[in-house]
């Protein structure tokens, strides 16, 4: 069984986790295969409450010496939060996957730096689809080569404050590592008079409605246009694969884990 914090539990990604957890991850849902059965330990939220199914604290600060054992940190919350996440989890030596997006920069080193005490995961997005989209754009730029332009399209609800989005630029850099780095991300171009660069990636966002999530990836030629499209129907998909990265990190060994690492 895996035991699992919950940071960012009253949230909307974390209400979905727990309720999957709840639903799908039980005892008598998986019968007897041990090692796929999940719960929620605690929660640390700084607007929840503790309820019927798991205890709920304000901060990581505040976690009792008795709270329930946990394996592994789900966190889902906010990226001023990110920080005393990965302390909690180098100061306990519980692997943590880190799913929020919008970190910094400055945050982002210092995660990859914290790495060598203790495992963490971190994905832009938790979606096994996603995965895949990564692996067949590689592929595309690949095959493809110099004689098509890439643009990037993403789309989210109104809510969503950070743009472009985590995994947009995932897939831009997914793109770039595979090509030793040569191409700039332009991010809008109303403000831009002159003609497309060759070595380009166009990164557009659109915010509206409750779109989940959709990312759509043109690599566009003189006389054909491929587009790779990836839409999100629930959030669903992301709270899977983040339980599922959970399984897969309980116990592991300090460094740096993804997606990659999940499925590969």
């Amino acid at each position: 069984m895996t035991n699992i914090i919950l940071s960012g539990c009253q949230g909307r990604m974390g209400q979905v986790i727990a309720q999957l957890v709840k639903e799908k991850y039980n005892k008598d849902a998986v019968h007897n295969q041990e090692s796929k059965i999940c719960k929620i330990a605690f929660g640390v939220d700084p607007f929840g409450k503790s309820g019927d199914d798991f205890p709920v604290y304000a901060s990581f600060d505040q976690i009792p010496a008795d709270a329930p054992k946990g394996d592994v940190i789900i966190d889902f919350s906010h990226f001023s939060a990110v920080r005393s996440v990965v302390d909690y989890a180098v100061k306990t030596g519980t692997p943590a996957i880190i799913a929020t997006t919008g970190i910094s920069q400055k945050d982002l080193a210092y995660i990859n730096e914290q790495s060598s005490k203790v495992a963490l995961f971190r994905s832009a997005n938790m979606s096994v689809g996603i995965c895949l989209v990564k692996d067949l754009i590689r592929r595309a730029a690949a095959f493809l080569g110099d004689d098509f332009d890439i643009e990037i399209v993403e789309r989210h609800h109104n809510q969503k404050l950070d743009a472009p989005s985590g995994t947009a630029l995932a897939l831009a850099d997914a793109i770039n590592q595979a090509d030793a780095n040569k191409y700039s991300y332009i991010y809008d171009r109303h403000s831009r008079s002159a003609k497309r660069g060759h070595n380009e990636i166009g990164i557009s966002a659109v915010r509206g409605g409750n779109i989940v999530g959709d990312h759509e990836v043109i690599f566009a030629g003189n006389n054909e246009v491929i587009e790779i499209n990836h839409k999100a129907m629930s959030r669903s998909v992301f709270a899977d694969g983040a339980v599922r990265a959970a399984m897969f990190m309980k116990g592991k060994g300090p460094g740096m884990y993804n997606m990659d690492d999940l499925i590969g």
